[in-house]
């Protein structure tokens, strides 16, 4: 699956990451050196690409091979990157010098059938990370250092289908795929208990899973999860208004 890479000002694109046979590409997070973290779903795997050629820097198998799993995002601290894995109660933590990774299992989590953990953020300058646990609408407050895990109280706002997360101080964005919606928290001081401040939806939403910044704006990727995929399939970002 190949990465794309697109002007946010035109809407121009180009192919950021050559395709790779047998490798997948979900969750992506860019660092300060240009390098580009990806989450391997099925693969089980991590992998590092130099985001301005898309050469190979780097490849970990995080999920024991044969067990199910699903890597499906990524998070980026000062000094290490932390990825959810949808099948299995851990996150992964990369070290960012590349050298070595470690499996941190959630102590509390509570895993359920289908996809558990997916969107995550890092939060309190790296001292803790929320993740949306998105077939229960569950969002979770994770200690990186030692796994453990609590739930938020959100106050009854329905966060399933949670998807990608994206925090702007204390207020937390939270795409809802098949809903084709955003719900808005606003983050208690402790990171304890969230409220609803708006939801937002829009015309060009079409299973909008990942949400990003780029120039002062926000922009969600379409994945159309409900279309049958052909090589004249379209694919669109949308703007949000925020």
């Amino acid at each position: 699956m190949p990465g794309y890479r697109v002007d946010a000002r035109t809407g121009e694109g180009s192919v950021a990451v050559p395709p790779h046979e047998g490798r997948s590409a979900i969750g992506l997070k860019v660092d300060r050196n240009g390098r580009l973290f990806v989450a391997g779903g099925e693969t089980g795997k991590a992998f590092v690409y130099d985001a301005a050629s898309g050469a190979d820097v780097a490849e970990f198998q995080l999920a024991p091979e044969g067990e199910p799993t699903f890597v499906n995002d990524v998070v980026l601290t000062k000094r290490t990157a932390y990825f959810t894995d949808s099948q299995r109660a851990v996150l992964y933590a990369v070290d960012l010098d590349l050298g070595d990774f470690e499996e941190l299992p959630l102590d509390g989590f509570q895993s359920e059938p289908g996809f558990n953990l997916n969107g995550i953020e890092v939060a309190k300058h790296g001292d803790a990370l929320l993740a949306v646990q998105g077939n229960v609408g569950r969002l979770w407050r994770i200690d990186p250092d030692t796994g453990v895990s609590e739930v938020v109280d959100v106050g009854g706002a329905d966060l399933t289908n949670g998807d990608g997360l994206l925090l702007r101080g204390r207020r937390l964005y939270v795409v809802r795929n098949q809903d084709n919606e955003i719900a808005v928290l606003r983050l208690g001081h402790r990171l304890e208990s969230a409220r609803l401040v708006r939801t937002i939806s829009d015309e060009g939403f079409d299973v909008p899973t990942t949400i990003a910044r780029a120039g002062g704006s926000l922009y969600v990727a379409n994945a159309r999860f409900n279309t049958e995929p052909t090589p004249e399939t379209e694919y669109w970002l949308t703007r949000v208004r925020h």
